[in-house]
């Protein structure tokens, strides 16, 4: 596997070296602080470490007197809590730990974590939407801001990055994720773990990250989330499990195990996943961390008769730390004492934990993290809305602009802004939204006003409502199917304007946990509104707002324009407009395909050809198809335009015949033709033409960004070598096999320059 760590280095260089987490830390003095503090622990003292709880009262104020806070609340002052989650700000942080560190016997402190998803309360774009920039240096700027505003609020873990790869849009959490190739998926999980810790843990300014969630969530059946996943070893090595390695590579303090099962066995209570793979073959330090009581999850799975066997399960497995089911604290004492639980097993898993909380400085300083005035000093400032903007832009994607419909001219003319997600401030927040201040996103009507001149009236009509009542995280969202109240207003604003902007798409907790659809196409009553708006004004231009990919065919085939703005954060409005006026000229890219019809689901690029790719020469119907669609995507993984165009020329590879210690240079003209300066990602691919195993019609091997002035050219280069060949055999081995390949290089999935080259045996 670390075979395809190699191939990797050169795109990591832009950032400084990772904080590399390990519970043998190399330090001699923390190793032996460690020993000094394990010895002096008693049973119950070590597995109190390993138990986590949600905040569930008050810690600011008097304590609890109901049952089940009052019982939580003296495990924390007897130290039988080791971190907390959902405890968040100086004030709370501080008097939480004041309650262990004063309290407790050893004085131990607690680890305080949150779900820091894109921002802790200065939003970023979704992660889908940011790997949508093909911009590492930017997914690592979101990821670093996020950790700066968190620490300043007294916490220091988060669970992100989610690496899971995900090929199916009914998943609600294909939003958290960077979409469905490994290798790119790869590439963002690094730039987040490098943001979240920087290059010191101990700084008060970063966070350990947790990569999750180990393994194939992404892949559970009908895209339904927290259902079963049965897919193959050959699955797991190749797609699954190269963004945790490169993860872990770039020293993840924690990793975190998923809820699903796969071919029989919950994550959870996977000795396979977790000690023979994470901890025994890829030799993993660090903190695992089981999923909001996945432990617990073990007995309506069927595998455990109760919570004490879960328990028993999980930590035999090789799960560190039980989040909120309560099976540790409550059994594992026992367990121990009877010899179905070793305590060398408890022993390593209290160790990862301390020092994880070394690393933190958490033991030389409890409360180096509460301070008021970093807090109000670091958290959601100027400087860190303005890079919200930047990447929120640079995560915007051009889906269509025939005629050159786009940029708009902000001097002159009448636009109308219509839809009820335009002037809508809450959703560009997105799902999993931190500490984000519900309604404090710039709306795109604020930032179309913001950004046109005098001479430019905007007309604002927002159409039926999306959604009903309150919205929530926790409860399922009500959607308006039959209130058509503004639609008459929006179609009087679209008549005699020069130009429509029209905002669909999502509400954000459309997508996000528990939020799969059997239907990915648009909601409510807007296409209603977008067939009523084309009828009186042909001149739209469609802005997305999703957490998904979405089935648009329809709005492909009749609106010249659309964009895709997925949920872009606190400056959406902002970022939105300074693209649609020709204020920044998009280059984002699809992280995934957009499909024709829900049916394709899962799609992905990176398909196999089967035994009969077809279609079949005599017309017959035997053949890998269906028959009521292509096969194809709309829009394939890769895809998106710019304000200018690009051409690509004279593909050349530097040797035909490549040997298994040689680089293989390959080399394309790209130049842009257009009348504007735009930047290109510029996209490399590989198929092995013959292998042990079936092997994809293409894989991503490599990109780069190039910005060119108009009519500017610029020889594009790659490296690629026998390492980067490389893929887990059918001799159980990951390692390049010789042969024929085939390399593609272009702007996306679909429009490729080819040429072959060969692998010589060693």
């Amino acid at each position: 596997m670390r075979h395809f760590l190699a191939c990797l280095t050169a795109v990591l260089m832009f950032s400084a070296a990772p904080a590399l987490f390990a519970a043998n830390s190399g330090d001699a003095d923390i190793d032996k602080r460690i020993d000094e503090l394990m010895q002096k622990m008693t049973l119950e003292e070590k597995i109190g470490q390993l138990n986590q709880y949600s905040s569930t009262f008050d810690v600011t104020g008097p304590a609890p007197t109901d049952g089940r806070n009052q019982e939580r609340f003296q495990k924390i002052r007897k130290g039988l809590v080791g971190s907390m989650l959902n405890v968040t700000g100086v004030e709370a942080t501080r008097r939480a730990q004041q309650l262990a560190v004063e309290n407790s016997r050893l004085g131990i402190p607690m680890i305080f974590a949150f779900d820091v998803i894109h921002g802790y309360q200065t939003m970023f774009p979704i992660p889908l939407g940011e790997a949508a920039s093909w911009d590492l240096e930017a997914v690592e700027l979101s990821a670093r801001v996020a950790a700066v505003e968190a620490a300043a609020a007294g916490l220091h873990w988060t669970f992100a990055p989610m690496v899971d790869i995900s090929r199916d849009a009914r998943w609600g959490r294909v939003m958290e994720g960077a979409g469905e190739d490994p290798y790119l998926g790869s590439l963002m999980a690094v730039a987040r773990v490098r943001g979240f810790q920087g290059a010191n843990l101990s700084a008060d300014d970063t966070i350990a990250a947790c990569a999750k969630h180990f393994a194939a969530y992404g892949f559970a059946e009908g895209g339904r989330d927290y259902n079963t996943v049965d897919i193959s070893e050959h699955t797991l090595r190749n797609v699954v499990f190269p963004p945790f390695q490169a993860a872990l590579d770039a020293g993840v303090a924690t990793v975190m195990n998923a809820f699903n099962e796969i071919g029989g066995t919950p994550a959870t209570a996977s000795a396979y996943l977790q000690r023979e793979v994470l901890k025994g073959e890829w030799g993993f330090k660090g903190v695992v961390v089981s999923d909001w009581n996945s432990i617990g999850e073990l007995v309506p799975h069927g595998v455990a008769a109760d919570l004490s066997q879960a328990a028993q399960m999980a930590m035999n497995a090789g799960s560190d730390v039980d989040m909120e089911a309560d099976a540790y604290v409550e059994h594992l004492p026992k367990l121990v004492k009877s010899g179905a639980v070793s305590e060398k097993h408890i022993d390593d898993a209290v160790r990862r934990v301390l020092a994880l909380k070394f690393h933190l400085g958490l033991f030389d300083d409890p409360y180096r993290y509460s301070d008021e005035k970093r807090e109000k000093e670091r958290i959601y400032n100027q400087k860190h809305l303005d890079a919200a903007r930047d990447v929120a832009r640079k995560s915007i994607v051009l889906l269509k602009n025939q005629d050159n419909m786009l940029p708009l001219d902000k001097t002159k003319g009448v636009i109308a802004v219509i839809g009820a997600l335009a002037a809508d401030k809450d959703t560009p927040l997105g799902s999993w939204r931190g500490k984000a201040v519900a309604n404090s996103a710039v709306s795109l009507l604020e930032g179309i006003k913001a950004a046109v001149g005098d001479g430019v009236e905007v007309r604002h009509a927002p159409g039926p409502p999306l959604g009903k009542g309150e919205r929530s995280f926790l409860k399922e969202l009500e959607l308006n199917f039959t209130d058509p109240t503004g639609m008459d207003e929006a179609v009087a604003a679209a008549r005699g304007a020069d130009k429509v902007i029209i905002a669909v798409g999502e509400e954000a907790f459309q997508s996000g946990e528990g939020r799969s659809q059997v239907d990915i196409g648009l909601k409510g009553l807007q296409m209603q509104l977008l067939q009523a708006v084309k009828a009186v004004n042909p001149n739209v231009i469609v802005v997305l707002m999703n957490g998904r990919p979405l089935v648009l065919n329809w709005i492909e085939l009749n609106f010249p324009a659309i964009v895709e703005t997925w949920h872009l954060g606190s400056q959406a409005g902002h970022a939105i407009a300074d693209v649609l006026f020709g204020d920044y000229n998009p280059s984002g890219k699809l992280p995934v395909s957009f499909p024709r019809h829900v049916g394709q689901m899962p799609l992905y690029y990176s398909q196999k050809k089967t035994g009969r790719p077809g279609p079949d020469p005599a017309g017959m119907v035997f053949w890998s198809h269906y028959t009521d669609a292509p096969n194809s995507p709309l829009y394939p993984f890769g895809y998106g335009l710019s304000y200018t165009t690009f051409g690509y020329s004279k593909l050349k590879l530097s040797t035909k015949k490549l040997d298994f210690d040689e680089d293989l240079t390959v080399e394309v003209t790209l130049k842009n033709k257009g009348d504007r300066a735009g930047t290109e990602i510029v996209q490399l691919y590989v198929r092995d033409l013959v292998g042990s195993v079936t092997r994809p019609v293409k894989e991503l091997k490599g990109f780069k960004k190039v910005t060119l002035d108009a009519g500017a050219s610029q020889k594009v280069t790659f490296k690629l070598n026998a390492e980067a060949l490389a893929f887990y055999t059918a001799r159980g081995k990951w390692e390049a096999e010789p042969g024929d390949f085939q390399v593609f290089v272009g702007p996306n999935s679909r429009d490729l320059l080819d040429s072959r080259f060969t692998l010589k045996g060693k």
